[in-house]
Formats: structure tokens, sequence, C-alpha cells
């Protein structure tokens, strides 16, 4: 009996290691794929709700489920919406506020309120400063229109589910591709409520013959010319004092707050080689959207999902619709690859302040070393007395955006520093 024993035990003793190396490849596999958590490739990360040959919605992944780390963005969506030129997207209405910014053409859109009231709005991209954006109040009925001849449209909305993190829209319609929400009703239902038969209602709402082929369809000239005349400019004509817009020949950065929202609404351009210097938010965590171009990203933080003094740098190299998470606190850096430009939406906006690492203003290092004691604190902060360290910070004339180029020496100089501070307690990890 013990030799028949023997290969079974054998057996469950490779089994369970066996079993054991699966699990540690599993966690390592799950690790590797966190290794930037903060990063949203477009290839990868949109979800597609619909699509027909006139455009297409999708939504970026819920962000809790990239990472532990970014459950604060558990209420907050990213949808994209697309539409060829003169076109409609028909009338639904979401369980979520939404913030719509256009990224490229023109839209009217129409907001439908009780009392037969409507709202209507021209929206446009052509603004040189600001993309025009327009915040639509959950549950209201909207209806959305390409009023130009050639270009196409494209929209990002930052969605706040009101029920749950999921996002639902419910469309009015019954087409090819999706019932009406008035179809779920029970028949007798519908028969009251419009004082009809079934038969007349279906007939007239719901029957195939004469339905659309999705919820983005085409509209003629005339249709879009009546509803120009009722559309206005949603956005202010000049910059209000809620703007912040700073910018020089390599870049610029204009933002706005919706205090109601407690959201930032950002537009940044750079010209291809700049750099927006390490600079970090005191309190909003800022999704940032490539809109067009190609840019460099590093961000600082610390080192696994886990509080501790170890930090490592997170890096991605972004292109068009790439989605990047800042966290608040998180030290970042931008260089432009390319000609490139972003729309960024920042959460806990309110009291909210932007700390620049470098550079000529709003450089807090320096700010330490103008203290009355500042330079004594500096010295016992870095290696170098603090003589030295404001040398160092003033030799930056520019502020914000500057020339990312610099020597190859420099270069080589700095990755052999960089080197030696590795495994180092409190220093970047790479």
């Amino acid at each position: 009996m013990m030799r028949a024993r023997v290969p079974l035990l054998l057996l469950g003793i490779l089994f369970l290691a066996s079993l054991s190396a699966s699990f540690a490849t599993s966690l390592r596999e799950e690790e590797e794929s966190q290794d930037n958590p903060f990063y949203f490739n477009s290839d990868n990360s949109w979800n597609t709700l619909f699509k027909n040959q006139y455009g297409h919605i999708r939504v970026l992944q819920r962000f809790d489920q990239q990472s532990k780390r970014l459950q604060n963005l558990e209420d907050y969506r990213l949808v994209e919406f697309r539409s060829k030129p003169e076109t409609l997207l028909l009338p639904q209405q979401a369980d979520a506020e939404l913030l719509l910014v256009v990224r490229s053409g023109s839209a009217i859109l129409v907001l439908v309120k009780p009392d037969d009231r409507r709202e209507y709005f021209f929206l446009t991209s052509d603004n040189p400063i600001f993309s025009d954006h327009q915040k639509i109040p959950a549950g209201t009925i909207f209806y959305l229109v390409n009023p130009d001849p050639k270009e196409d449209l494209r929209i990002i909305q930052l969605a706040m589910p009101v029920n749950n993190p999921q996002i639902h829209e419910f469309f009015l319609s019954s087409t090819e591709a999706q019932q009406s929400y008035l179809q779920e009703f029970s028949k007798h239902i519908p028969e009251a409520s419009f004082n009809s038969k079934f038969e007349e209602i279906n007939r007239v709402l719901f029957a195939e013959e004469g339905q659309q082929e999705g919820v983005i369809v085409n509209i003629d000239s005339e249709q879009i010319e009546e509803l120009s005349k009722h559309a206005k400019s949603s956005s202010r004509k000049s910059l209000s004092k809620q703007d912040n817009t700073i910018g020089n020949e390599f870049g610029n950065l204009t933002e706005r707050t919706d205090n109601s929202l407690n959201v930032l609404i950002s537009s940044m351009e750079m010209e291809e080689g700049a750099l927006f210097v390490p600079h970090y938010y005191s309190k909003a965590i800022v999704i940032l959207v490539v809109n067009e171009g190609e840019a460099h990203v590093e961000l600082v933080g610390p080192k696994g999902n886990k509080e501790t003094l170890e930090f490592e740098s997170y890096r991605a190299e972004l292109s068009k619709d790439d989605v990047f998470v800042i966290p608040a606190a998180y030290p970042v850096a931008i260089k432009a690859t390319s000609n490139v430009n972003f729309t960024g939406f920042g959460i806990n906006a309110n009291n909210n302040n932007r700390n620049l690492l470098a550079g000529k203003t709003d450089n807090v290092i320096s700010s330490i070393g103008r203290a009355l004691d500042g330079k004594d604190v500096l010295g016992l902060t870095f290696s170098g007395s603090g003589e030295e360290v404001m040398k160092l910070i003033n030799k930056q004339s520019g502020s914000y955006f500057v020339d990312g180029h610099h020597h190859q020496q420099e270069q080589q100089k700095g990755s052999h520093q960089q080197e030696q501070q590795k495994g180092r307690k409190g220093a970047f990890v790479y």
C-alpha cells in the first residue's frame, strides 16, 4: 500500500509546484501590465459603442479597472464622438453629466428642455486660444449636427455618471442598430399614454420600414440651414477672468475651471522640440488626451502601489487619441516630439494650483530660496549650498515651455549621474 501511495504523493507535490509556478507567473504578468498604470494606449483602451459609415461613438475603459491607483476616477469616463460632414446624432439622453469639448470641426448642439424650451449652441474648434465646450446636464435630451460640408467633427466628452460607473445612452429612435427604449414598455402603457392603438404607435414610431441605419445619420443642407439660424456661440468671445493663459514661442496653455462641476478644462499646444518643464498640480487629477501629434511624457510617482519613500519614473510615448493621467502632486514633464496639442480635464479643480519645479516664474524651488532663511533650507535640502542651488535655478531664463534640445555631452553626463542614483531610497528609480 505504501508503494502505491508514493507515486500519488509525488504527483500531488508536482501538481502543487506547477500551480504555484503558474500563480507566480500570472502575478508577474499582472505586475508587468501595470508597469505604467497611467497610460492608455489608443489601440486597445477605447471600446466602440456604435459605428457606421457616418461616424462612431466609443468610450475609454474605466480608469479604476486599469489600476487601483486611479480609483478616485471611478466616477468619471471619457467618451469620444466622431461624425462625417452633414450628419446628425439622433436625440438621446444619458445618465451622466457631460462636459463636451470640440477637438476639430464645428457642431450645432440642441438641448431640449421641458415646456417646449430649446437651447441652440454653435460650437467650433476654430478659436485660436480655446476650443468651444458645453455642459449637458444629466437626463437632458440633446442632438448634435455636423453642419460642415467638408470637415469631420471630433468631440471628446468627460462624463460623470449619476447611477453607477457605467454610462447608458437612451435613444428615442428605433434603428437597425438598436431598439427605442420606448419599445420596452408593455403594450397597454403606450396605448394609454398616446391615446392610440398599439398598431398605430408601432407603425409611426417603430416600424422597420423607414428605419435609419443607426444613431448617426445623414442630414440635408436645408435642414442644417434651418438649425443654423437658431444656433448661437456657447463660448465667450474674449477670455474671462476665470481663464488662465500662459505661452511663448515654444507652446501655450489655457485653463478654465467650471466651479459647479469642480472640473478644469485645458487646451495645450507645443512646438516640436519644446519641453513643458517639470511641474505638478496641487489637487487636480489631470486626464490628458492627445488631439494631434506626438510627445514623450515622464511622470514621477511612488514605486509600486504602496506607501513608500521610493520613487520611479513612468514614461510613455504619446500619439493621437492616447490618454495619460497625471495624479495630484505627481511631478511630470512633457516633451513634444512633433507639433502636438492636447485637451485636458482636471478633477478636483477648485482651489487647485500648478507648481513649477524649474523655470524663471512660478518656480517653487526658487520661492524657497527667496524666503528669509530659504538659502539655508536649500543648502540642507540639496548637496550644494543654497547660493549654488539658486545660481543653477536662475540659469533658465524661460518659463513653462522651454527649448527641449540640449548638448549630447550634457545628456550623457546626466545619464551617468542617473545610473549612480539607482536604488537609492527617495531617488528616482528608472
